[in-house]
């Protein structure tokens, strides 16, 4: 079975114990997401999800997602400044450019066993996000605001 399968499989399971039904955009809109290889916020899901369905309002796709969220279908990834997106479950960790905000998928040694130790406390997930600046960016930047205590990419010098 893939990891489609497996998934489709655990959604069922979460809803039969959570004693809902999930509804017929709600799956779709998992579908979506979980065949993106992209970071898709509220907007980008509901003009895909509008391709099929003409009817669809924008309300009901942030329901919905808001929904999957609670319920641990999909993750909710906030960069301040940015809308938020939605991204599949499966196991990853995320750099973000610190100046255009760009979202990319890395793949680190899963950090959960030493992380338990280190809280001491039950954790049921982490999320690790990177900032770094991205090749354009720190191309961008690199032209701009050599030089300067304060640089227009959003990265700041250390004074001595």
């Amino acid at each position: 079975m893939g990891i489609n399968g497996k998934i489709r499989i655990r959604i069922i399971l979460i809803y039969i114990f959570v004693g809902g039904a999930m509804t017929k955009n709600a799956e779709r809109i998992l579908e979506i997401i979980n065949g993106s290889d992209k970071h898709l916020s509220a907007e980008q899901v509901y003009l895909r999800l509008k391709e099929e369905n003409q009817g669809v309002v924008l309300a009901t796709v942030y329901n919905n997602l808001a929904l999957l969220y609670k319920q641990g279908l999909v993750r909710k990834i906030s960069v301040e400044g940015y809308p938020d997106r939605y991204d599949k479950l499966t196991r990853h960790d995320h750099l973000v450019c610190r100046s255009c905000g760009k979202l990319s998928d890395i793949m680190l040694e899963d950090l959960t066993e030493n992380l338990q130790q280190q809280v001491g406390v039950p954790m049921l997930s982490y999320d690790l996000k990177i900032n770094y600046l991205c090749d354009e960016c720190l191309k961008k930047s690199s032209n701009n605001c050599s030089g300067q205590e304060s640089h227009s990419c959003g990265w700041k010098d250390e004074l001595s």
